[in-house]
């Protein structure tokens, strides 16, 4: 059960256009914004961040940086974000097959090695304490440019913000979240936790 309740999204008239903003990306404001409305400049600000981070004119795909977050928020044990992220990967576009293949990335032939490489780094970068290392990093830099590397961390880096505060607010898991949860993530122990009203 959450630590505290969000609220209706009509309660800060001013973020109408920020929550239009998540709503597109997952198809429902979260409850993280919900919450956080408390102080909106909050959320603006977040939003802004999402915004520059997932812009779909950058050079890395925006699905596969919505699963770069997955991978991250896995490492850090962020429940809620690991369903949020894989929502968020579906409607940009992450290919079913990939969906498929996810507990098997190492050696599907539907990820490419320059996925593997970024992947383990979101991995890496996701673990307290930070995993990434000379060996980690060679790969990345052998199929990733600079700027590219900058938004691979740069997605990482948004949703270790949400991990942490979803976790400390134990933020219950909405229902399309909770049931891809359920249904895909669970073969690899996902139950949802905290985020899973009355855990």
């Amino acid at each position: 059960m959450a630590h505290l309740d969000p609220l209706p999204p009509e309660s800060t008239p001013e973020l109408a256009e920020t929550f239009r903003q998540f709503e597109e990306i997952l198809g429902f404001v979260p409850n993280s914004l919900l919450t956080m409305q408390r102080r909106p400049a909050i959320v603006q600000a977040f939003g802004a961040l999402t915004e520059a981070v997932m812009d779909p004119r950058g050079s890395v795909d925006p699905a596969f940086k919505r699963l770069l977050a997955h991978f991250a928020s896995r490492a850090a044990g962020c429940q809620y974000c690991e369903a949020h992220s894989l929502v968020a990967a579906g409607i940009s576009g992450l290919s079913q097959e990939k969906l498929d293949a996810l507990w098997e990335y190492q050696s599907s032939e539907h990820y490419s090695e320059a996925e593997r490489a970024a992947l383990d780094f979101a991995l890496a970068a996701g673990s307290v304490p930070n995993g990434v290392d000379e060996e980690v990093m060679k790969p990345l830099k052998a199929h990733w440019s600079e700027e590219q590397i900058v938004e691979i961390l740069a997605a990482v880096c948004l949703y270790g913000f949400l991990n942490r505060w979803n976790d400390s607010m134990a933020t219950d898991l909405e229902d399309v979240p909770r049931e891809l949860g359920e249904t895909r993530l669970s073969e690899g122990g996902w139950t949802g936790g905290k985020h899973v009203g009355g855990k």
